[in-house]
């Protein structure tokens, strides 16, 4: 039966609360902590309707609300849920003993990223001692042009360049590519030398080099790269590309990719 005012079925109201809830969630992707007037006014929704998604997620621990504030923010349940989703990713799986051993060969913090359409996706950060201090605060999903494994991405696979191309480039850092030509020959640099590098596009004063992981089909399954400061990162550039290059060769002779 419908709603008795629009004619929509159960079913699809059902499905819209699905969505709108989903895109509450979306909301704090963004913001640590929001009240309800500010979710009703980002999601287009009434008051009530926002007020009623937010009690219903608290009470699966989706969401939770400061009593100090008064405002809501990620439960624990979801950071539950999200951590068993990595952590039964194969290839997390399979690369983690390698990532370890080369954090450990060359002192840096070591990165494992998978492409999502424009962006890149963090399914690992082994940090170094100096590296927690500049990495703590970043989160695990980056636009894929400020970052060398978005670059290596991009470069292998051109619908994942057609959605960095789409989406446009946000300017992070006074370092980031900015236009589409200057994209373009930067991928092609990484089709070129078969890695990628980023020098201060994300965090100034912060760089890496990325090399690809290749699955049996040949196809772009992820990226491994390797950070640290910019000076040391200009003065070891090559070495540390050898390293992450044969890293990346290693991983892609994994099974199963």
């Amino acid at each position: 039966m419908g709603d008795g005012v629009t004619g929509r079925t159960a079913e699809e109201v059902g499905v819209k609360s699905v969505l709108t809830a989903l895109d509450l969630l979306d909301c704090f992707s963004v913001a640590e902590e929001l009240g309800v007037s500010d979710l009703a006014r980002r999601l287009g929704v009434a008051k009530s309707t926002a007020h009623r998604l937010l009690t219903t997620l608290c009470a699966r621990g989706i969401t939770e609300k400061n009593v100090e504030t008064g405002r809501y923010r990620l439960g624990l349940h979801l950071y539950e849920l999200g951590q068993m989703a990595i952590d039964r990713v194969k290839l997390r799986q399979e690369a983690f003993p390698l990532l370890e051993e080369l954090r450990e060969r060359t002192g840096h913090s070591i990165h494992l990223s998978v492409p999502d359409s424009a962006d890149a996706m963090y399914l690992e950060r082994l940090l170094t001692l100096r590296g927690i201090r500049f990495l703590g605060t970043v989160g695990r999903r980056l636009p894929s042009h400020a970052t060398s494994g978005g670059k290596v991405f991009a470069a292998f696979d051109p619908a994942l360049a057609e959605a960095r191309l789409s989406a446009g480039f946000p300017p992070i850092t006074p370092y980031t590519i900015r236009a589409p030509g200057e994209y373009e020959r930067s991928i092609d640099m990484v089709r070129a030398r078969g890695y990628a590098a980023s020098f201060d596009e994300f965090t100034v004063g912060i760089s890496s080099v990325a090399a690809p992981i290749f699955g049996t089909d040949g196809a772009v399954r992820g990226a491994v790269s390797i950070l640290d400061t910019t000076d040391r990162m200009r003065l070891r550039s090559q070495r540390t590309a050898r390293l992450v290059v044969q890293a990346g060769n290693v991983l892609s002779r994994l099974p199963g990719l």
